[in-house]
C-alpha cells in the first residue's frame, strides 16, 4: 500500500503532497516537548491566520477532545492551510460530532490539499456516514484525494458488515480501473482488509476475483505485488493456488 511518504512514485505533475506534509515540527524535538494543550486551545480561536494554523497543527500531536468543536469551526476558515491543519487535526481527534462538517468540507472545498486531509480525517472517524462521500471521492476526485479515500474505505471493517460491503464495488471498480497505479495498490491493500471482515459469500467471492484480475493482469509491479499481498493475507485457497502456479511457471 502506498501513503503519504510514498507519493514521490507518481508522476509529479499530479502534485499529490499537501504543503502540510512538508512543515517541520512543531518543536525541535516534538516526542520530548510537545506543545501545551492550554495555550494550543486559546490560539485556535486567535485572530492572525499563522497563529491559528500552528494551533491546529499542534492537535495533529495532541489528543484533546476540548480542541474538537473549535477544529470543527475551522474547517470552514478562509486560509487552506488552516482548514488542511484542522482536518489533519480531526483526524488525530475523531469525533462522531465532527462527521457532518468533515462531510460538507469534502463537498464543497476547491482546495485538493484540504480534501485529501477531510478524507484522511472521515476514514479515522469510522463512522458509517462516511461510506458514501468516500466512495464517491475515490470515483471522482483528484488522485491524491482518490489515493487517500481508497486507504480510508479499509475503515469500514471496524463499522459492520453492512459497511463493509458498502465499500466493495467502489473499491473493486477503481482496483480495476483507476488510472494511477498507486491507487489501484490502496484499493488491492483495502479489499484485502475488508475481505476478513466477510464470510464467504458473493462479495467476498466478486472481491477475490478482483484481487486475483489485479495479479494476473495488471501491467503494474507494484499493484501486483499488492495483490498478491492481500490474497496472501486474506488465506483465500482458489486465490493461493493460483499464485503458487504462476510462481511455479515463472510467470510472477
Amino acid at each position: 500500500m502506498y501513503d503519504e511518504d510514498d507519493l514521490s512514485i507518481l508522476d509529479e505533475a499530479v502534485q499529490l503532497d499537501s504543503p502540510l506534509d512538508h512543515l517541520g515540527a512543531l518543536t525541535a524535538d516534538a516526542e520530548i516537548a510537545k506543545p501545551n494543550p492550554e495555550e494550543m486551545l486559546a490560539l485556535l480561536e486567535n485572530p492572525q491566520t499563522q497563529q491559528r494554523m500552528l494551533a491546529a497543527r499542534a492537535f495533529c500531536e495532541i489528543e484533546d477532545e476540548r480542541a474538537t468543536p473549535h477544529l470543527i469551526r475551522l474547517l470552514t476558515d478562509a486560509c487552506p492551510l488552516v482548514r488542511v491543519s484542522a482536518a489533519y487535526a480531526i483526524g488525530r481527534n475523531p469525533s462522531p460530532e465532527a462527521v457532518e462538517a468533515l462531510i460538507q468540507q469534502l463537498n464543497r472545498d476547491w482546495n485538493g490539499y484540504v480534501r485529501k486531509g477531510v478524507v484522511w480525517a472521515l476514514g479515522n472517524c469510522r463512522d458509517r456516514r462516511s461510506l458514501k462521500p468516500l466512495a464517491e471521492a475515490l470515483r471522482t476526485d483528484i488522485p491524491a484525494v482518490r489515493l487517500w479515500a481508497a486507504s480510508a474505505l479499509a475503515q469500514m471493517a471496524e463499522i459492520g458488515y453492512e459497511a463493509v460491503v458498502g465499500a466493495m464495488p467502489p473499491l473493486i471498480e477503481a482496483l480495476v480501473q483507476d488510472p494511477v497505479a498507486a491507487v489501484r495498490s490502496n484499493c488491492a491493500w483495502s479489499v484485502g482488509q475488508l475481505c476478513r471482515e466477510l464470510p464467504s459469500n458473493v462479495v467476498y467471492a466478486t472481491a477475490v476475483d478482483a484481487l486475483i484480475q489485479a495479479f494476473a493482469e495488471d501491467e503494474d509491479l507494484g499493484v501486483k505485488e499488492d495483490a498478491r499481498a492481500a490474497i496472501l493475507g486474506v488465506g483465500d485457497p482458489r486465490g493461493l493456488q493460483l499464485i503458487e502456479t504462476l510462481e511455479q511457471e515463472g510467470w510472477f
